[in-house]
């Protein structure tokens, strides 16, 4: 029996168990706080061009290759992986790294970007993918040809994982602003430009071509085969962004390779701090790092990237390959049930990477740092735990979309602890001046498991202490100068404009589609969704190819409320704009604590959480609940908005969006 709404609380969660399940390398062999944490430099760029309008802005010339990473301690086998580095460097070294260099950007200064294509071996004949690629959801689809790309294909036995050339898009998460032609729409990707690539396959997702055109018109690149040249604007107040891959259906397959990396915008009137003491200028932690910096030199401004990652005996990474390893069962799956053979409703890392390597160390002063933090786990909302380091205070500045409001103390009023979601960023400042000497483990109590909200050890249990529990070491030391910095209770952060009132509320729905099976012993999920809800409070289903349901037009601000009929917390990310949290408001549960239908409110609503006072891309929406935001929407163009629980993202809780009237030479018209 198939059904949409058969996620009881806990369907999502059957992997839940005391030691997470990984592959063949165990945790416990691993040295935890042997290596020291790296600080990825700038990224070099390839030079200047010349814009339309006589301007010269920075040029890049990115590429994604396959390498071998120290990722464990030294002693471990090297791990293959993939990561962005410069084809081209101006002003600096050719480095290629998971995570990868940090693109440096300053307000309202557009950046262009060639983004290649290069996983292909030395002879110049394409690599196949390092981890189980699932055919049978809707995704990139490059043997289905030019009928059949970016489609769910059809089976008439269960197919084994897709071994041809790897498609790739670049996203850069956060980008405001951006034309969708640079936006990195999940089907418009391309496969790097190899030798021996069949020619019955697709090279190009479905809207590659359309948006090579755009770019043409908009900006004169001619797009070469196997990439793709993009163009950013930086309309985005000071802030931490990032970018990874984005192709249809591979995400989590791909960023889980390796490819990501930051992206920070600075200048502008948002990054100007007052003292509140004086009126002057505040003074943050720095320097950061720069072009050509030494990858473990001394900055006190520093990028620091929280991954899960599973590994096997000879160094390799470990993804699973059956949907048996969430909840042992092994079949039958595609064609003959609506199970697919390898995607997994969630995967769980059970060690933690920090910029590239397990449980690193930090050496620090007895002083402020600033620490601009990123979950960029697959499924794993982090609970950063500050408790363990005594005499230590943190305050957080702000988000994804820049400063906050206000500075938020996080040790006085949150228990030292900070929640992120996935592709959630928190910029915060962390002051060891009354640190003892000595080395501190900086923790996480966030479950092993799909978060729902509540509080670790009441409502759920926290990560392994003994693994995931522990993130990385700091080791603090004596200051060597005098802190020059502006305590944080003391910053006046720069003012936030409120969007407009909005003129249009959307209800919206995050369902799962679950499907129970007696005579074959499965009771599960099979895919997350998204869709609408009716006017009588009755949640509806989109498909990501179905037609686009949500079309604001050019310059209208609205209200988005997602309703939460699943047992899990989904972090919501809305391509193109920076919204507004409004709040959220309870909804009418059953006895299991999932929301009925039809949906119905109950009590008041509850205003954002501190840290989210601001502007954000990425906004949690519990279980039970309706989250709303609110946003303005300026520029034309097709967009999408997702759950960043990627293997939900990649398996249909992904939804296309148009800004502004249909575009008839689209692929299918735009909408």
């Amino acid at each position: 029996m198939l059904s949409l709404y058969t996620a009881t609380r806990g369907k999502f969660s059957l992997r839940a168990r005391a030691a997470i399940s990984g592959g063949t390398l165990d945790p416990a062999s691993i040295t935890k706080y042997a290596t020291a944490l790296l600080i990825p430099p700038a990224m070099p760029r390839a030079g200047k061009v010349k814009v339309k309008g006589g301007k010269n802005i920075d040029y890049y010339e990115i590429a994604m290759r396959q390498f071998h990473e120290q990722i464990l301690p030294s002693g471990h086998p090297m791990t293959t992986v993939w990561g962005y580095g410069p084809k081209i460097a101006q002003n600096g070294p050719v480095i290629f790294h998971a995570p990868s260099l940090t693109i440096e950007a300053k307000y309202s200064k557009p950046v262009r970007i060639k983004w290649i294509n290069e996983l292909v071996d030395v002879n110049g004949n394409y690599l196949h993918h390092l981890l189980p690629v699932d055919p049978t959801l809707h995704w990139a689809n490059p043997p289905g040809g030019m009928g059949g790309r970016d489609t769910r294909p059809t089976f008439n036995s269960t197919p084994s994982s897709y071994t041809g050339p790897v498609p790739i898009i670049t996203h850069v998460h956060g980008a405001v602003g951006v034309g969708d032609e640079s936006d990195g729409y999940a089907e418009a990707w391309y496969l790097p430009f190899a030798n021996n690539i069949p020619a019955s396959y697709a090279i190009e997702g479905s809207w590659y071509n359309y948006f090579k055109g755009k770019a043409l018109n908009k900006f004169g690149t001619v797009w070469q085969a196997g990439s793709a040249t993009f163009q950013y604007p930086n309309h985005n107040r000071a802030s931490t962004i990032w970018y990874h891959d984005h192709t249809l259906g591979m995400t989590r397959l791909n960023v889980y390779a390796g490819p990501a990396g930051f992206y920070i915008v600075r200048g502008g009137p948002s990054d100007n701090v007052l003292d509140s003491r004086f009126g002057t200028a505040a003074i943050l932690p720095g320097p950061a790092p720069t072009f050509g910096s030494n990858p473990y030199g001394t900055f006190y401004e520093i990028p620091i990237a929280i991954q899960d990652r599973s590994f096997n005996g000879d160094g390799s990474l470990f993804y699973p390959d059956s949907h048996a390893f969430f909840d042992e069962f092994v079949g039958p799956y595609i064609p003959f049930t609506d199970i697919s053979p390898i995607w997994n409703p969630e995967f769980f890392g059970n060690m933690m990477m920090v910029n590239g390597n397990t449980w690193p160390f930090l050496n620090v002063e007895q002083r402020r740092y600033r620490f601009r933090f990123l979950n960029g786990c697959d499924s794993r909302f982090l609970i950063l735990d500050f408790s363990n380091i005594p005499g230590v205070e943190v305050w957080q500045i702000g988000n994804e979309g820049g400063f906050l409001a206000v500075p938020v103390n996080i040790t006085a009023d949150h228990d030292n602890r900070l929640l992120m979601a996935l592709a959630e960023r928190a910029d915060v400042i962390v002051d060891f001046s009354n640190v003892p000497q000595g080395k501190y483990v900086l923790g996480n109590i966030g479950p092993d498991e799909p978060f729902g909200g509540g509080e670790p050890d009441e409502d759920f249990d926290g990560s392994d202490p003994d693994s995931t529990g522990q993130v990385m070491e700091f080791r603090v030391g004596p200051a060597i100068a005098a802190d020059p910095t502006t305590p944080p209770q003391f910053l006046q952060l720069p003012a936030i404009l409120p969007l407009p009132s909005e003129t249009f509320t959307r209800p919206l729905a995050m369902l799962e589609k679950g499907e129970t099976i007696p005579e074959i012993g499965f009771d599960g999920p099979v895919e997350a969704m998204l869709g609408i809800v009716d006017h009588d409070g009755m949640p509806m289903h989109k498909m990501w190819s179905d037609s686009i349901s949500e079309n604001p037009n050019v310059g209208d601000t609205e209200v988005w409320e997602f309703y939460n009929f699943t047992a899990d917390a989904h972090p919501m990310h809305v391509h193109e704009v920076a919204f507004e949290v409004v709040n959220r408001q309870a909804l009418v549960t059953d006895e299991e604590g999932m929301a009925t239908i039809p949906v119905q409110l109950v009590g008041k609503p509850r205003p954002p959480e501190p840290w989210e006072i601001g502007l954000k891309d990425t906004v949690i929406a519990y279980p039970g609940e309706v989250t709303r935001i609110r946003a303005k929407f300026n520029n034309p163009g097709t967009f999408t908005w997702h759950c960043h629980i990627v293997s939900h993202e990649d398996n249909e809780m992904m939804r296309p969006y148009r800004i502004g009237p249909a575009d008839p030479n689209a692929p299918s018209g735009g909408m």
